[in-house]
């Protein structure tokens, strides 16, 4: 039943990549052109103002610090790497480069969490990269050093923020949304200053543009953020890490749906590969043995036999 349910979370929480990598879509379909960083803080300052509103909840003085870090890692300094990965690297290679942010999570997790590193988690963490590479290889290409530093920057950034999620969890009486919301206003603050010095604001928004302005705030930063906070709560960190990887596979597929782009056999392929790694990387069901006779109605967890008393030559107790 355990194991039943985590897969069922799991399933819940692969749905915040899901929204996140048809994001994809809405921002070249509906948004200014040519402002990735105005889209990111749109994204996630407005919504989590709306959580606190709604939530009327604050940090104290410790979750302050707390807060700006994970907002931070999480969705600030995540975001802006991303797109400067995305803008200096050719398509698809931020997106495999990226890809090793659940080999981060495996090494902090195990440092910072206690978890132990098991040879499945290794084989799921190759696994999930050949995976993504397969999905968005286009070529041999030149790489700029720029965009790898800034791709290897936001997996780091990602695994750590993950990590310290977990480690620190949610203060006690303080729900899941105004968490969420303290997280999304930390990092549209730090985008903000970049957003309006590196790309400022456009000339006219059109109707299209509040379509997806209103799409990237409420499913792209209020709901998913919510339930990957949710998850990161409920799931092992690795375990975590692996369902991010369902962004590019959902934007592939919404790509070759909506926006004629092709999809090939190693593509395919490479989509079952990385579904297998997230599978691999879900955590075991415990096997228990069925109640004993020494065990109490209903147990699953047998005790351990009474000793035998201990009887001398002739059979008799001492």
């Amino acid at each position: 039943m355990k194991s039943g349910r985590q897969l069922l979370t799991a399933g819940v929480t692969a749905l915040a990549p899901a929204i996140w990598g048809s994001t994809y879509l809405a921002t070249t379909e509906w948004l200014p052109p040519d402002r990735p960083l105005l889209a990111a803080t749109v994204r996630a300052l407005p919504a989590g103002l709306i959580l606190l509103a709604f939530t009327r909840t604050l940090p104290t003085w410790i979750w302050l610090w707390r807060t700006l870090v994970l907002g931070t890692l999480n969705i600030g300094a995540f975001l802006f790497l991303l797109f400067v990965a995305a803008y200096r690297l050719p398509g698809g290679v931020a997106a495999m480069i990226m890809s090793v942010q659940p080999m981060f999570v495996l090494i902090l997790a195990a440092l910072f969490l206690g978890d132990r590193i098991r040879f499945t988690h290794v084989v799921a963490c190759v696994l999930g990269a050949g995976g993504v590479a397969l999905l968005v290889f286009k070529g041999i290409v030149a790489l700029d050093f720029v965009g790898v530093a800034a791709a290897l920057g936001g997996a780091a950034c990602m695994a750590t923020g993950i990590t310290l999620t977990k480690r620190w969890g949610r203060p006690d009486g303080v729900g899941l949304l105004p968490f969420t919301g303290w997280q999304l206003v930390a990092g549209g603050l730090v985008l903000l200053p970049f957003a309006l010095s590196i790309e400022g604001l456009p000339a006219t928004i059109t109707g299209t543009n509040l379509i997806g302005f209103a799409y990237l705030i409420l499913l792209g930063a209020v709901i998913s953020y919510a339930i990957w906070f949710r998850g990161i709560e409920r799931l092992p960190a690795l375990a975590v890490s692996f369902l991010v990887l369902g962004s590019p596979i959902v934007a592939t597929l919404l790509g070759y749906l909506f926006l004629h782009e092709t999809l090939s056999i190693p593509q395919l392929v490479g989509i079952l590969v990385i579904i297998v790694a997230a599978l691999l990387a879900q955590p075991r069901p415990v096997k228990t043995r069925g109640p004993g006779p020494h065990d109490p109605p209903g147990s699953d967890n047998p005790a351990p036999p009474e000793p035998k008393p201990v009887m001398d030559m002739e059979g008799k107790r001492p």
